[in-house]
Protein backbone atom coordinates (compact mmCIF):
# COMPACT_ATOMS: atom_id res chain seq x y z
CA UNK A 1 0.00 0.00 0.00
CA UNK A 2 1.74 3.66 -0.97
CA UNK A 3 0.88 6.55 0.43
CA UNK A 4 -0.08 8.28 -2.73
CA UNK A 5 -2.96 6.11 -3.09
CA UNK A 6 -4.14 6.57 0.49
CA UNK A 7 -4.22 10.34 0.07
CA UNK A 8 -6.63 9.80 -2.78
CA UNK A 9 -8.94 8.21 0.00
CA UNK A 10 -11.20 10.46 2.38
CA UNK A 11 -11.45 10.15 5.58
CA UNK A 12 -13.78 7.66 6.74
CA UNK A 13 -12.30 5.62 4.38
CA UNK A 14 -8.98 5.54 5.78
CA UNK A 15 -10.41 5.24 9.56
CA UNK A 16 -11.99 1.89 7.90
CA UNK A 17 -8.72 0.94 6.47
CA UNK A 18 -7.03 1.20 9.91
CA UNK A 19 -9.98 -0.67 11.24
CA UNK A 20 -9.43 -3.26 8.71
CA UNK A 21 -5.67 -3.71 9.39
CA UNK A 22 -6.21 -3.59 12.84
CA UNK A 23 -8.00 -6.37 12.75
CA UNK A 24 -5.78 -8.52 10.12
CA UNK A 25 -2.95 -7.67 12.25
CA UNK A 26 -5.07 -9.32 15.12
CA UNK A 27 -5.39 -12.37 13.37
CA UNK A 28 -2.12 -12.63 12.31
CA UNK A 29 -0.72 -12.02 16.28
CA UNK A 30 -2.99 -14.92 17.21
CA UNK A 31 -1.87 -17.35 14.18
CA UNK A 32 1.91 -16.42 15.78
CA UNK A 33 1.02 -17.27 19.37
CA UNK A 34 -0.64 -20.79 18.01
CA UNK A 35 2.40 -21.17 15.89
CA UNK A 36 0.03 -21.38 12.36
CA UNK A 37 1.80 -18.14 11.25
CA UNK A 38 3.57 -19.32 8.36
CA UNK A 39 5.00 -16.23 7.15
CA UNK A 40 6.32 -13.99 10.03
CA UNK A 41 7.21 -11.15 7.96
CA UNK A 42 2.90 -9.97 7.47
CA UNK A 43 3.33 -8.94 11.17
CA UNK A 44 6.19 -5.96 10.23
CA UNK A 45 4.20 -5.17 6.95
CA UNK A 46 0.87 -5.01 8.31
CA UNK A 47 1.80 -2.72 11.67
CA UNK A 48 3.67 -0.57 8.97
CA UNK A 49 0.58 -0.31 6.50
CA UNK A 50 -1.58 0.38 9.94
CA UNK A 51 1.46 3.32 11.04
CA UNK A 52 1.24 4.48 7.23
CA UNK A 53 -2.19 5.34 7.08
CA UNK A 54 -2.61 6.45 10.53
CA UNK A 55 0.08 9.40 10.03
CA UNK A 56 -2.47 10.06 6.75
CA UNK A 57 -5.18 10.31 8.19
CA UNK A 58 -3.89 12.87 10.20
CA UNK A 59 -2.32 14.67 8.16
CA UNK A 60 -5.56 15.01 6.23
CA UNK A 61 -7.22 15.99 9.98
CA UNK A 62 -4.38 18.60 9.97
CA UNK A 63 -5.53 20.15 6.99
CA UNK A 64 -9.29 20.01 7.94
CA UNK A 65 -8.39 22.13 10.80
CA UNK A 66 -7.18 24.78 9.14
Amino acid sequence: MKASELRAKDVAALEAEVKSLLKAHFGLRMQKATQQLQNHTQLGKTRRDIARVKTVLAQKKKEAAQ
